[in-house]
């Protein structure tokens, strides 16, 4: 089969790759629906995190399964299944916890961006749809995957709650999906960070109050003059750096929650500085497949529209592309079509 393959910065190609096998008894075959670019797969695309070989990409995806190894009990051929960007055996004291990609038995998905996907852990990792859905569903069931999951997480460790202030730093997919989340979850006030006129307009859409455009010192100090000098119950951090975390931090209340997300590339924080801020720090690599059984019953239900992050739709082979028109924020998130 044939695909994508980072060599070296901004070198993506389309080629051919070894078509998955089952490897071990706890795996599964999955024919991909859809799978998609992710905000964190620019990092290696732009050579900020080196890649020292060819390297296969891509960890969102949903679609059929086609096999399961000979230790897998719940999940069926035929079935339409979501997983995370971790497999995790969903039983480990991590799991069991709530935080599976810290499970004790692991295994990154990195090659997603293919027509066939191994899943291993698939009992753990899967989650399978009702019925077959309908074609229009697919976009919102490809973003619980991932970029859903992780806006929910940011929202959940920041500890969001009826009628409280949220402020959301970062307007990527993740930033847009926080937005929505933090609407579900009841927030009355929701103020986004972007200066992006069609990320200003989703995020309103998802449930923004107010728009911030300014950066840094001053995008804090507009925020505490949007919440009487107070600043934000809740912050999420959807971005991961230095930059954006000192936004967020700054942003918040004495009290108050910071939810991290976005992949820290150069963050440092100063402990003193931190002590004195009285604000609680929670975050890491979202555990997406805690969250996905209901994230896919509201997709399911209609109840979200997470899908309209999805601003750009290629076929598969023109991947390099989707790539491009991320990196050059000529669209927010690309979806591929095998």
């Amino acid at each position: 089969m044939r695909g994508a393959m980072l060599y070296g910065p901004r070198d993506l190609r389309f080629e051919e790759r070894e078509t998955p096998t089952i490897i071990k008894p706890t795996d599964a075959i999955v024919r991909m629906s859809a799978t998609c670019v992710c905000g964190s797969d620019l990092w290696p695309y732009r050579g900020i995190s080196p890649v020292p070989q060819p390297t296969p990409m891509g960890h969102e995806y949903c679609g059929i399964v086609e096999e399961v190894g000979s230790g897998v009990a719940s999940i069926r051929v035929g079935q339409f299944v979501i997983g995370s960007f971790f497999a995790s055996d969903n039983t480990c004291p991590h799991c069991q916890a709530g935080y599976q990609t810290s499970c004790e038995h692991k295994e990154i998905i990195s090659t997603a961006q293919a027509p066939i996907l191994r899943v291993p852990l698939a009992d753990g990792t899967l989650v399978a749809t009702p019925d077959i859905p309908s074609d229009d569903l697919i976009p919102s069931l490809l973003a619980v995957s991932d970029v859903m999951g992780t806006g929910w997480f940011a929202a959940d460790a920041a500890n969001v709650k009826p009628g409280m202030t949220v402020a959301v730093v970062g307007d990527g997919a993740v930033g847009l999906l926080g937005v929505l989340s933090a609407k579900q979850m009841g927030a009355e006030r929701i103020i986004a960070m972007s200066r992006h006129e069609a990320r200003q307009k989703l995020a309103r859409e998802f449930g923004a109050t107010d728009i911030v455009a300014e950066r840094g010192d001053e995008g804090v100090a507009r925020i505490k003059e949007l919440t009487d000098g107070i600043g934000a119950d809740s912050v999420l951090e959807c971005v991961g750096t230095q930059e954006s975390m000192m936004q967020a931090i700054g942003a918040t209340r004495k009290g108050g929650y910071v939810g991290y997300v976005g992949v820290p590339h150069g963050v440092e924080l100063n402990g003193e500085e931190l002590f004195y801020t009285h604000v609680h720090l929670h975050g890491g690599p979202a555990p997406v497949r805690r969250f996905l059984p209901d994230l896919i019953d509201l997709v399911w239900n209609r109840k979200i529209n997470p899908g309209k992050v999805f601003d750009l739709t290629l076929p598969l082979d023109q991947v390099a592309e989707g790539y491009g028109a991320m990196d050059e924020r000529r669209a927010i998130k690309t979806l591929l079509r095998p």
